[in-house]
C-alpha cells in the first residue's frame, strides 16, 4: 500500500518550507539531452501553488541560459533532511521565461537579496543596491510558473518506514 498521500506537503507547509529554503536546484535539458542541475539563490513572486512564480538570474552566458534558450523545459529542486525519517522537498516542472530587461533583472536580484537574508524591501542597504545595479548588465532573470509540483515530508510518517 502506498503512503504517497500521508507525505504530501499542504500548500501553506510548501509555502513555509520555501521561506526559509536559500538554494533550489534548476535543472536545465544539455544539448545532448543529459539534464544539467545548478544551484541557484531565488526568491517568489506571489503563492507558487497558486499561479505565482520562481525568479532567480544568472549570467547571460552561462550554459543554464544557452539551455533554456533551447528547451525552456525545467524542473526545480528544494530538498533536506539527514535521514529517511527526515526527508523533505518539493520539486517543480514548469518553463523558463527569460528577460535581459534591466529593471526586471534588478529587481528580481533585490527580491533574492531580501529572501535569502529574510528582510523587508528597505533592509537591501545603498551598497548592496549599487552592487546589484552593477551585476544587472551581464545578467538574464529566469521566472518559472510552476505546471506542476510534487511534495514530500517524510516527518508525517512519524519515524516509521
Amino acid at each position: 500500500m502506498s503512503r504517497r498521500s500521508q507525505i504530501v506537503m499542504t500548500e501553506e507547509e510548501i509555502a513555509a518550507y520555501l521561506k526559509d529554503a536559500r538554494t533550489i536546484v534548476l535543472n536545465s535539458i544539455g544539448r545532448d539531452g543529459v539534464p544539467h542541475p545548478a544551484p541557484m539563490w531565488f526568491a517568489l513572486e506571489g503563492d507558487v501553488t497558486d499561479g505565482g512564480s520562481i525568479v532567480m538570474t544568472t549570467f547571460t552566458k552561462s550554459q543554464k541560459i544557452r539551455n533554456l534558450q533551447r528547451d525552456p523545459r525545467v524542473s526545480l529542486l528544494v530538498e533536506d533532511g539527514e535521514t529517511y525519517t527526515e526527508l523533505r522537498g518539493v520539486v517543480f516542472y514548469g518553463r523558463a521565461e527569460l528577460t535581459e530587461d534591466i529593471d526586471a533583472v534588478g529587481q528580481i536580484l533585490q527580491a533574492i537579496s531580501r529572501h535569502g537574508g529574510g528582510g523587508a524591501a528597505d533592509a537591501v542597504s545603498e551598497t548592496e543596491r549599487a552592487g546589484l545595479r552593477a551585476q544587472v548588465a551581464k545578467r538574464t532573470a529566469i521566472r518559472v510558473r510552476p505546471q506542476k509540483i510534487v511534495s514530500w515530508d517524510h516527518r508525517k510518517l512519524g519515524g516509521v518506514y
